[in-house]
């Protein structure tokens, strides 16, 4: 599976972005399309997923309310919408693929895209 993620880019505080992760591949498996971010100087952090027959999502709580994950099967693509941005949102976000079970746990990914950056500023 490739992963290219997009969307990325320089928001004030309050605004939106709309991130998306295109596969190729091996899609057409039972599989989970996740979305983490990586602050400078912190760990790698789950934040949100979807199964590919997009019945189930899921959110850390940092997020829940203000992100929503959806997929367009026929464009094989999941996107991320980014809503009331705040400057803790700033961070290097990645979309990453694994087969059959859901996890939060970067370490159960296979696939990894090459990861877009979103500054939020105060």
């Amino acid at each position: 599976v490739q992963l290219q993620a997009s969307g990325g880019g320089l928001v004030q505080a309050g605004g939106s972005l709309r991130l998306s992760c295109a596969a190729s591949g091996r899609t057409s498996s039972n599989g989970v399309t996740a979305w983490f971010r990586q602050a400078p100087g912190k760990e790698r952090e789950f934040v949100s997923a979807i199964r590919w027959n997009g019945e189930s999502t899921y959110y850390a709580g940092s997020v829940k309310g203000r992100f929503t994950i959806s997929r367009n099967n026929a464009k094989n693509t999941v996107y991320l919408q980014m809503n009331s941005l705040k400057p803790e949102d700033t961070a290097v976000y990645y979309c990453a693929v694994r087969f059959l079970i859901y996890s939060r746990s970067v370490n159960d990914y296979n696939y990894w895209g090459q990861g877009t950056q979103v500054t939020v500023s105060s």
